[in-house]
């Protein structure tokens, strides 16, 4: 049995005690302050790979953190975010992660296995596409045979482009995807444009027509299709649907004209990525009227002179200034 005689001289330090005297990254010094408030906050702090942000006692490390020496520290560099106890640092640009369902995104090449084809999402990981999760051709909804499963190359295949939803996410951080619409399927008559996905805002829709004749989808992986444009009329019901124009790999014939838009709207595109401008289809739509109105060739629109003046005289950007 032991008996406590006396306390330590030391003060016992409380836990507010404790927060002051330990120095803090600014953007998690006040402890009053919501995460709604941070997340929207336009005056968020970099931070750099290797610098201290708080104590891993006064706070609990997230991602893009890691501890040592009793203190939390960032391992990339990019914004601090926090949310109660949790700090973490979201990279300035790294690899697309989805963190919602029914996430529109644009796929890579795929792979087909068992039953499912792995799709390149620009991810971490593979995405899966099951075979349960594509409309059979004629629209009909029935249990996949083992005849869907042999024919599942004439569906898609390797080196496809395609556009699906992400219908639900797995506890290793892998997605699972479909395409059981008219909207998602092979990707047909257009041009693919890579850039950083932080650039693509979340909208209401993703799927746009420009006044130029030009059909856009805009993947929040970072992915962009830029398209012939396909009029509603034109598109047939869900039963019913014409399998040989869904799963075809052939084009169809372009003229000049849409040609010269896909090329041009693609060539804009890489510019405000560039300039690390995100994108929306109404700010490229004015992007590309002032091409034209300036009577620039469409490779010029690459040169740096004329990419910024596109960038400085945009209406969209000079009324975010």
């Amino acid at each position: 049995m032991f008996t406590i005689s006396a306390l330590p001289s030391g003060h016992i330090a409380s836990g507010d005690d404790y927060y002051d005297k330990v120095r803090h990254h600014p953007d998690v010094m006040n402890l009053e302050f919501e995460a709604d408030d941070e997340l929207n906050s336009t005056a968020s702090r970099l931070t750099s790979p290797g610098e201290p942000i708080t104590s891993s006692q006064a706070f609990m490390r997230g991602h893009g953190t890691f501890v040592e020496d009793e203190q939390v520290i960032a391992s990339v560099a990019g914004t601090v975010e926090r949310v109660n106890k949790l700090v973490s640092v979201k990279p300035v640009k790294s690899r697309y992660v989805s963190g919602e369902i029914f996430a529109k995104d644009l796929q890579g090449e795929s792979k087909v296995q068992n039953k499912r084809w792995k799709v390149d999402v620009n991810s971490r990981q593979d995405g899966l596409l099951m075979l349960s999760s594509v409309n059979l051709p004629g629209g009909v909804q029935r249990r996949k045979l083992e005849s869907d499963e042999l024919q599942m190359r004439t569906f898609f295949e390797e080196s496809d482009l395609l556009v699906a939803e992400v219908q639900s996410l797995f506890s290793d951080g892998s997605i699972s995807l479909h395409t059981r619409s008219l909207r998602y399927g092979k990707l047909r008559n257009g041009q693919l444009v890579q850039v950083p996905n932080g650039l693509v805002r979340r909208l209401k829709s993703h799927f746009f027509s420009l006044p130029c004749g030009v059909d856009l989808i805009l993947g929040l992986n970072g992915y962009i299709w830029v398209s012939k444009h396909v009029k509603e009329i034109n598109q047939v019901g869900e039963e019913g649907f014409d399998a040989e124009a869904v799963y075809s790999n052939k084009n169809d014939p372009i003229d000049t004209t849409t040609s010269r838009a896909i090329v041009r709207v693609c060539n804009i595109i890489r510019v405000l990525a560039r300039h690390h401008v995100p994108l929306t289809d109404h700010l490229i739509e004015q992007a590309y009227e002032w091409v034209i109105d300036q009577n620039i060739e469409i490779v010029d629109i690459l040169n740096e002179e004329n990419g910024e003046s596109l960038v400085a005289n945009v209406p969209a950007l000079i009324a975010r200034r």
